[in-house]
């Protein structure tokens, strides 16, 4: 952990409180890793309770990397498990998966700019489905790398940790990310 991060940086100062800080960008992430809420929300309650199981003890600076090493194991749990799900319930894969209200929900949620007219504030609705669309396109990898560097502003080396990997990885899958989003996006007026 870098030592340029100190305490009073920080959001918070309990777990309760990080637990409260990190959940709604934790949900984000593993909703648009899986594409459903309903195991998105499981995995986020699983990650958070085996960080207050495992690592109640650490310290406020170790919860962010641990919670999202947590996280993308239990991703990666998912998947194994979907693998072979659909491996053996083969009529499973043709089912409608995941929501409809993949991108939709945070933005119906929040609450609009005061200066916004109606206009302007659809069309931040359409930027954001697009950009959540496009981030969804990623492969899982290149979506971590991507979330963690932008969504959640860590380092190299803390995404590293996070993502089990080397340092060079991380960098390789989040600039294939960035030129993925970027011909995705390009078309897309963003005046």
């Amino acid at each position: 952990m870098p030592e340029s991060v100190t305490k009073k940086e920080l959001a918070y100062s309990s777990l309760e409180e990080f637990l409260k800080f990190i959940e709604r960008r934790a949900f984000h992430m593993a909703r648009m890793a899986t594409g459903n809420s309903d195991n998105a929300m499981d995995i986020v309650q699983d990650s958070m309770f085996k960080l207050v199981e495992k690592y109640a003890h650490k310290t406020a600076l170790e919860w962010k990397p641990l919670f999202y090493r947590i996280l993308n194991s239990k991703i990666t749990d998912y998947y194994r498990r979907k693998a072979v799900r659909d491996r053996v319930f083969l009529w499973t894969k043709y089912v409608a998966d995941g929501d409809s209200d993949q991108a939709t929900d945070l933005v119906e949620r929040s609450e609009g700019r005061q200066s916004e007219t109606p206009d302007a504030m659809m069309m931040r609705s359409e930027r954001i489905k697009k950009m959540s669309d496009a981030v969804n396109t990623l492969p899982r990898r290149q979506r971590e790398a991507f979330m963690l560097r932008c969504w959640e502003g860590m380092s190299t080396i803390e995404t590293a940790a996070t993502m089990k990997c080397s340092e060079g990885s991380v960098k390789t899958h989040y600039s294939r990310a960035m030129h993925r989003l970027r011909d995705a996006l390009e078309d897309y007026n963003y005046d």
